[in-house]
């Protein structure tokens, strides 16, 4: 790797879990260690005084968990990036929710770990380290409804305005953004991203569905009793019985 070493520090409670990352980022030439930290308080204080390009970060520590220090990063102009690190799956949801680059698990496994490392490698070269920094503010700043939701793919994050959804589809950990130029999937549960939505605009009809206020043409039965709504763009989409009154409200 040509040009100076990407900069990365680790943030973990436990010594042996610190170790055993440091001694596998020594297989991976360019990148320097800049500093180490037991606890949240003990990493705040080391990134106040130097600057680097990601943060290998552990989820549960005595005090300060390490969901909380990656929000406090929102308030920086340019964040390092954010990969978890942790003995945990349960926090995969909130992790990538709070825009998390990766999520590994331990104990580590060298060729995840090597897909962390040329990421963050892709994003830094591309100069997308400010889109990553106006991405966790999205969430950060509370219940402000979004303008724009910044999806990542391998080697960049993009920008979907939200004026531009028509509807939104549950799948897996991801939501599908539809617009009329695609459907971009972006890491988030609906339910959470529901709740950055100005309810004026969209409206739940399912569990797995939200959709556009002004895009609902057309609601109809189908055979086994359940309900289908027609959107303006062509879509059908299932109507969950709890959200049908609803719905028939905003077609009157």
């Amino acid at each position: 790797m040509e040009g100076a070493p990407i900069r990365y520090a680790i943030v973990d409670d436990e010594e042996p879990g610190r170790n055993n990352l440091r001694l596998a980022m020594e297989a991976h030439p360019g990148w320097q260690l800049a500093f180490e930290a037991d606890s949240a308080a003990r990493a705040r204080e080391k990134l106040a005084a130097c600057r680097i390009d990601l943060l290998f970060l552990d989820i549960q520590m005595p005090r300060e968990s390490g969901l909380l220090l990656a929000r406090e990063l929102a308030c920086m102009s340019e964040p390092p990036l954010v990969v978890f690190v942790t003995a945990h799956n349960t926090h995969a949801i909130e992790a990538f929710e709070v825009h998390a680059l990766d999520y590994l698990l331990k104990p580590l496994n060298d060729a995840r770990l090597g897909q962390s490392v040329e990421r963050t490698a892709l994003l830094l070269a591309g100069r997308q380290r400010g889109a990553y920094g106006r991405a966790l503010a999205a969430y950060a700043e509370g219940p402000a409804y979004l303008e724009q939701i910044s999806v990542r793919s391998v080697g960049r994050i993009d920008q979907v305005r939200v004026a531009d959804i028509d509807w939104c589809e549950a799948q897996g950990n991801y939501v599908a953004l539809h617009t009329a130029a695609g459907s971009p999937l972006h890491r988030v549960a609906l339910s959470r991203l529901e709740e950055h939505l100005d309810p004026a605009q969209f409206l739940r009809v399912h569990r797995g569905v939200i959709v556009r206020r002004t895009q609902a043409a057309g609601l109809s039965v189908v055979g086994d009793g359940s309900y289908l709504l027609r959107l303006r763009g062509g879509a059908e989409v299932p109507v969950s019985e709890r959200y049908v009154t609803a719905v028939r409200e905003l077609l009157l």
